[in-house]
């Protein structure tokens, strides 16, 4: 007798409905919902009425103690019990689930429930830096790739960043977004035309980077592009022939002609330095020019006599 009344009180306990479905009921919710929008019809997906949840004193029950979501006793729908930010609840994730239970008592029986938080496209791409200065050297072959910092942007999936561009267009730059073998995306500034320092020294242009939302949003980022000069050019004197006339009484020290080149190259490789070739047979000039200003000046006085006679 002892043994048959603990089978009958084990198949008693079997029969009690602890546990509702096996699978969980799920619902899918846009972030950024207000307060009270609906979720779901949680009683009717649960097989019960209104009047039971009340009766059997239905509550939700979070794994960590916060809630999401409320349950509208009168009408048995789950609602969104305050304001939801994807991106705080679960970052950068793929996927953003909330799970709780709907729990009765009398009898006890309790229902898994899953809520997705969908993303809606609520950030804008930002970059790290507002403006980025970028020095080239004129030498660059067409081609050349200057890596950028890529904006960032909290929203996922379709939402995130798709594309980036530059504004207003120019013939020397384009921007070219991909991805590596591992996934990674990356970003860079790719050369399209030869740079020349003398025709453009500096130019300034936008980086765009644009989300696929809908609206898209998008975040700017200015580029001031620095080109370097390099040797790339010769002096050039301003006339290809100076004449000066020199009275034999002019007293040493005295400037009898001043010439002047010019260099387009910046920097010490635009500085200009003088000198004087001495004619062939030549030792000793009567003339001396300065290397900096191209002044030429007499060294001793002339005897237009004694030239006569040599």
């Amino acid at each position: 007798m002892a043994i048959a009344r603990q089978v009958l009180c084990l198949s008693a306990f079997l029969s009690l409905p602890l546990a509702g479905r096996a699978e969980p009921i799920r619902y899918s919710v846009a972030e950024e919902a207000e307060s009270g929008s609906l979720v779901g019809k949680l009683a009717e997906d649960a097989g019960l009425t209104p009047a039971q949840l009340s009766a059997r004193r239905a509550r939700l029950v979070s794994e960590d103690g916060r809630q999401h979501f409320r349950l509208d006793g009168g009408s048995g729908r789950l609602v969104v019990a305050g304001r939801l930010d994807r991106e705080e609840l679960c970052g950068q994730a793929g996927t953003c689930m909330l799970p709780f239970e709907l729990l009765l008592a009398n009898p006890l029986q309790f229902f898994r429930v899953e809520v997705a938080v969908e993303d809606i496209n609520d950030h804008s791409p930002v970059f790290p830096v507002e403006r980025v200065t970028f020095k080239i050297l004129e030498t660059s072959e067409p081609g050349s790739r200057f890596p950028l910092e890529e904006a960032q942007d909290l929203d996922i999936g379709s939402n995130n960043i798709q594309t980036y561009s530059i504004s207003p267009k120019n013939k020397y730059f384009s921007v070219f977004y991909g991805a590596r073998l591992t996934g990674k995306k990356y970003l860079e500034l790719v050369l399209e035309k030869a740079l020349d320092r003398e025709e453009q020294a500096e130019m300034s242009f936008s980086v765009i980077a644009v989300d696929g939302g809908s609206p898209p949003r998008s975040g700017t980022s200015e580029l001031n592009v620095v080109v370097l000069d390099v040797n790339d050019n010769a002096p050039i004197f301003i006339e290809e022939e100076f004449m000066g006339k020199v009275l034999e009484n002019m007293p040493e020290g005295s400037v009898v002609l001043k010439v002047l080149a010019t260099d387009q190259d910046a920097g010490v490789n635009g500085d200009i330095s003088y000198q004087l070739r001495q004619a062939m047979g030549q030792s000793d000039s009567s003339f001396v020019i300065d290397p900096i200003t191209g002044e030429i000046k007499l060294r001793r006085p002339l005897d237009f006599e004694a030239a006569e006679t040599h």
